[in-house]
């Protein structure tokens, strides 16, 4: 919250301060504070002059808060690292950070969380939108990528962008594209995409992805836009993920041996 990054209903809901301590130092017990002792030094940087630990590092701490019962899951830290990798122009310094510590918790699905965070994206929702589309099978767009007219003139920036299928896709959350003056200046933009640059446009509201049927029916309307063919899609894979696909996998190989331990 301190850094501005995009947090989950569930984080926003704990009030509770977290405070990280050395693993030496003594345990703070405090009403309203959870206190967290660290093995692995933390980068350290500093925000309206309190020292906090940095993007990177916040982004790997939120790993304890990763599991069963707990308020963070595999999107959740899919859209806060798109946030951070955005800011830092890159998703090596999440890497680098999870790599420096000995079994950090919640790493499996921090590394899992790794492999679909982008450099690019400008909201959580343009996050969760992207990751329905692909990986139900769609070509994966560029983010925010500068759109130019034949004569090189920058016509603006689309949210999700497939160049060589010459198509654009726009998230337009209700807050910010819902009034009248603003659909007019959308549909304008729009415009000067397709006359400027030859690119359709499709677009995306809250309402699609409100449940699972809107879901695979905004997948399916960006494969045809796209020209991909519905029966390459795996339309079972447009809900959000919470578990790791590892994690999910280690939780049944446990269940299995303690069933067979009970047998035995």
């Amino acid at each position: 919250m301190l850094h501005g990054l995009p947090l989950s209903y569930a984080m926003e809901q704990d009030e509770r301060l977290h405070v990280t301590r050395p693993l030496d130092g003594r345990r703070m017990r405090r009403p309203g504070v959870v206190a967290h002792r660290a093995l692995h030094p933390r980068a350290l940087t500093h925000v309206e002059g309190l020292l906090v630990v940095d993007l990177a590092d916040t982004w790997v701490d939120l790993g304890e808060l990763v599991g069963r019962g707990k308020p963070v899951g595999l999107d959740d830290l899919i859209v806060v690292g798109d946030a951070i990798a955005t800011r830092l122009g890159s998703t090596a310094p999440l890497r680098a950070a999870v790599m420096a510590r000995v079994r950090p918790r919640g790493k499996v699905t921090l590394l899992e969380a790794l492999e679909e965070i982008r450099v690019g994206s400008a909201s959580p929702r343009e996050t969760l939108a992207r990751l329905v589309l692909v990986r139900c099978g769609l070509p994966e767009p560029a983010l925010n990528a500068p759109v130019f007219d034949a004569g090189g003139r920058l016509l603006g920036f689309a949210d999700l962008l497939w160049e060589e299928q010459r198509l654009a896709g726009e998230y337009q959350g209700k807050e910010f594209h819902d009034e009248p003056d603003q659909r007019v200046r959308d549909a304008r933009r729009g415009h000067r995409f397709k006359r400027g640059a030859g690119l359709s446009m499709e677009e995306i509201w809250n309402a699609d992805m409100k449940d699972s049927e809107a879901r695979r029916e905004c997948v399916l309307r960006f494969a045809a836009a796209l020209g991909v063919a519905e029966s390459s899609l795996d339309l079972s894979q447009a809900d959000p993920r919470f578990f790791s696909a590892r994690a999910i996998e280690m939780a049944i190989q446990r269940d299995m041996q303690r069933s067979a331990r009970r047998r035995d």
